[in-house]
Order: C-alpha cells, then structure tokens, then sequence
C-alpha cells in the first residue's frame, strides 16, 4: 500500500474516533443522572501499568512523533503507573500531534506498526478520551465567558508633574523668573468596568504672575488652582457612569468643570483639560464659556445618533457644602449650562452652547468655582465690583482637522451680565456685555511623531462699550508654543504668550511672558 493510502486510511480512522467521541459525549450525558453504572470490564478500574502492552505503544508514538515533552533532556520516561484518564491524556496529546503532522505532510505516516496500535488505543480508551475532550471543551468554553466577563474592581493612579520656568519681559515689570511646580494625582477606580471614580490630588506652588489692574489675561494652565503653597489638597472628586448605551453620568462633590461632562469643547490637540501637554495659557485650551462656573453638581450627555450629541448640567460654587444663608447648591453661586454637538464626520465638530448663572459679588465671572479669575480683563469679570450678578451666556464652536498634520479650531462668545438689586428698569438699562473669540491652529506630530506646535490669536473676554470713562482698547491674546515629546512619559514645550492692551488698556504695558514647561505623566 502507498504512502497517500495509508495516510487517506489513518485520516478515515480520526474522522471515526471523533464520531465515537461524539456519540460517547451524548451517552454520558444521557446517563450523568445515575452515578452508579455497570462496567464491562475489571481493566476499566485499573491503572495502566509500564508493563502493559498500551503503554509501550504510547511511548512508541512519543519517541516517534515528539508528542509529549515536559522533560528538561527531552526523552519521554514513562516507567511510572498512571490512571486511565491520566494516559487518555497523553494518548490524546499523541493524536492531536499526529493530526497536525499529518495536515502539514511533514512526516511520513505509512508504518502499518503504528496504525494497528492507534487503532487499539482509540477503541480501548473512547470513554476516557470522550469525557477528557468533552471535558476540556467545556472549561474551553467557561473560560471564554470568564474572559469576556471578567471584572475585578481595582485602582489605577496616574500621576502628571509640571515644571515650570517662567519670566516676564514687560517694561517696568515687578515680576522676577519663577521656577515653579504643580503635581496631580489621579486615582481612577472602576466598579462595573465602564464607570471611572476620580480622587486627585494636588499639591503646587504655581503663583500667577502681577498684573496691570490684576487682569486675568494671560493665565496659564498650571495656574489653575495652583498656589497651594505645596500643600496636599483633594482638588477634584467625581464619577462618571453610562446609563445604558447612549446616556452618560457625571456626578462632583467637588472641583467639578463643564468641560468633565460635555461632549466636547472643540479644541483638538490644544486642549487637555489644564494639563501639561495641551496649550500653555488657559484662553488657549478652551473656549471662556466652559470657565464660567464650577465647583459641585452634575451633568449628562445623551448621544442622539451618531452625529448628534445633547449635553446638560449643573455646577454649584465654591459654598456648595455650606448650609448658611446664601449658599449651599440652590441658594449660592451656580452655572447651568446646556450644549449641542454636531459630528457630520471624525473631522469635523461644530457646538453651540448656552450658560446661565448666579455669582456673589466676591466671585468674578470666569471663576471655575472658586473666588478667582482665570481668563479675560479685570473690567470683564468684575465690572460691578462687589456686586452679585446674573449672566446669560452663549457660544459657537467648531473644530476642523484638514490633514492628520494640521488642525484649526475656534469660539465666539458673548454674556450678557445683569447687576442683582435695584429695580428691573434700572438694571436693565446697567446690563453689560461681554466678548470673546479665538482662532487656534495645530501641528501635531510637527518634525518628530508625538510633537506638537501649536498658535492661539484671540481676544480673551473684555467689557464692550459702556461709557467713555471705561478703557475700550482691544486686548489680543497670542500665543505661540513647541511641544517636543522625549518619550511616552516626558514633554518639553517653550513657549510665548504676549497680551497688547492689557486690561483693555494701551496705557497698559504689553505682557510678554516667556515659559519653558516640562511635563511627566506616568
């Protein structure tokens, strides 16, 4: 007989032992409800011993096939008794071994002294072989739904620090060179596996620079709640939850922003939720309406498809844990703000968005939830000095990535404040205005993967026209700035910052602030 015959035949004879197995699966399961069955032979009970004739044939099949190594020089040694489902397992290593041999034709399989015993082993070991496979199979089987369900609730932290050396080259300037630091914390803990809990910790000693009128323009990132004085604080605390496919939850007891809920701010690139790898100024990473308020609340986002999105939500101010006169979620500081987000493609974004909300008079306007300003001209966020506001808000923005090496994005905004107290008439006729736009332009990955250049031009939030005693001069706001990314880990970005008119002045000295920021993200 040929060699293709024999292996056509030994091919024939698996195709047999898995309809055997097959048929035996079915027997076993038809009879697993009596755990006492009749055997037909006292050799069923026994352990298969170095002298019977099975195991000489299986360590005939080793040494010729290789079928089952586990010893540090290789040689199978079998001179030890093993349990019926003990051999079954190394036979059944034996013929998935052979099976693939023979798939491959890389042996030859036309000995008629190893197709007798194959035989023999299959017949006398089906039961075995049969409960083994189907035994495997189904851990197989559970262990695939393990892996898909698995979920262990653990704590991930993640870790930025940011080094900062920064000068200003303004004229009469009574600021000196800083070198600076701000470190994060981020404990991120899930509990079901798509949810996220953060606790993160702060600590930082990045103190704004003087400025003409204590304006806010030209803030940076780090500035953002920094000064701590390098002392720990819990600066954010919040949960984010889907409720089913489409809906998504967000809950802060405190540090809470509108940018953490809405589905986004449109800025790609330069936006990086006042971290250190997007823009260096605050202006830079988003628009001035997403700074209106902060603090503790909620919000949702409710994705309509998938080119619409639909955000809301609610932030309290600084006293939101307060139960005093004043304060507290509904009777203190507040913003509500709701958004819609169009997403014709993944490279094009445009959002409009509305923020209603209250401040105390010891609150600027683009405060974030605390008792500072961190974006636009003193007159903007304190034009009425010490008295509490109500502000009606509304922006447009809008986000194009043109190629994957070049991005542009832009805001224009307007809020209407109105002083509380008085008669409607009368505050009516005091309501001011608020304005804001910018354009922003990214290079990602410029000269090296992982960089990034970035230019921001814009007029951070100033106070229009309102009398001839107020400064009416246009401030700009432009900034420029390199990211060179060392590794995964480490980033280096110089940068500058020039404010003309500070204050809405031209009485006012040019801010030119000169920054190196280094940032570790772990």
């Amino acid at each position: 007989m040929t060699t293709n015959s024999w292996n056509c035949l030994l091919s024939r004879m698996f195709c047999l032992g898995a309809l055997i197995h097959a048929s035996t699966l079915v027997a076993i399961a038809e009879d697993s409800r009596h755990p006492m069955q009749q055997i037909t032979s006292v050799s069923q009970l026994s352990d298969v011993q170095p002298t019977d004739w099975a195991y000489g044939a299986l360590q005939s099949l080793v040494e010729r096939y290789g079928c089952i190594v586990g010893y540090p020089d290789l040689p199978f040694k079998g001179n030890r008794a093993l349990t019926r489902y003990e051999f079954a397992a190394g036979f059944n290593a034996c013929l998935d071994k052979i099976q693939e041999l023979l798939a491959a034709s890389t042996v030859d399989l036309a000995k008629r002294e190893d197709l007798e015993p194959i035989k023999r082993l299959i017949e006398e070991f089906t039961p075995e072989l049969a409960l083994l496979r189907g035994t495997v199979e189904a851990l197989e089987v559970r262990t695939a739904t393990l892996e898909k369900q698995q979920f262990s609730t653990t704590t991930k932290l993640f870790g930025e620090v940011i080094f900062a050396l920064t000068d200003e080259f303004r004229q009469n300037s009574r600021n000196q060179p800083v070198f600076q630091n701000r470190v994060r914390l981020n404990l991120e803990t899930s509990f079901v596996g798509k949810d996220v809990l953060h606790v993160r910790l702060a600590a930082a000693n990045t103190q704004r620079f003087v400025t003409p009128d204590n304006t806010a323009e030209g803030t940076q990132q780090f500035n953002i709640r920094g000064n701590t004085r390098n002392s720990v604080q819990v600066d954010w605390l919040s949960y984010l939850f889907p409720v089913g496919d489409r809906l998504h939850g967000y809950v802060a007891a405190t540090g809470g922003i509108h940018s953490d809920y809405v589905w986004s701010t449109f800025n790609p690139y330069l936006e990086d939720y006042d971290g250190g790898n997007g823009a260096l100024s605050a202006f830079g990473q988003e628009s001035p309406i997403y700074r209106i308020g902060g603090g503790a609340g909620g919000g949702l986002t409710y994705q309509l498809g998938k080119t619409l999105a639909i955000s809301a939500g609610y932030l309290a101010g600084p006293d939101a844990f307060s139960p005093a006169q004043k304060n507290g979620i509904f009777d203190g500081n507040y913003a509500a703000l709701g958004q819609l987000t169009i997403s014709p493609s993944d490279q094009f974004q445009l959002g409009l968005t509305y923020v209603h909300s209250y401040n105390s008079g010891e609150t600027p306007l683009f405060n974030l939830g605390t008792t500072q300003a961190f974006t636009g001209t003193a007159l903007a966020n304190r034009f009425f000095g010490n008295r509490a506001i109500s502000t009606n808000s509304y922006g447009a923005q809008a986000s194009l990535k043109i190629t994957p090496g070049f991005a542009i994005s832009g805001f224009f905004g307007y809020t209407g404040v109105i002083p509380e107290g008085g008669s409607i008439v009368n505050l009516r006729r005091k309501k001011q205005d608020v304005w804001y736009y910018g354009g922003n332009l990214a290079f990602p990955d410029l000269f090296k993967k992982g960089n990034l250049g970035g230019l921001v031009f814009g007029a951070e939030p100033y106070l229009g026209s309102s009398s001839r005693s107020i400064p009416s001069d246009r401030s700009w706001h432009i900034e420029a700035f390199y990211r060179y990314q060392v590794n995964d880990y480490i980033s280096i970005t110089p940068g500058l910052i020039w404010i003309t008119a500070p204050n809405q002045s031209d009485r006012n000295d040019d801010i030119v602030l000169g920054t190196v920021r280094v940032t570790f993200r772990f």
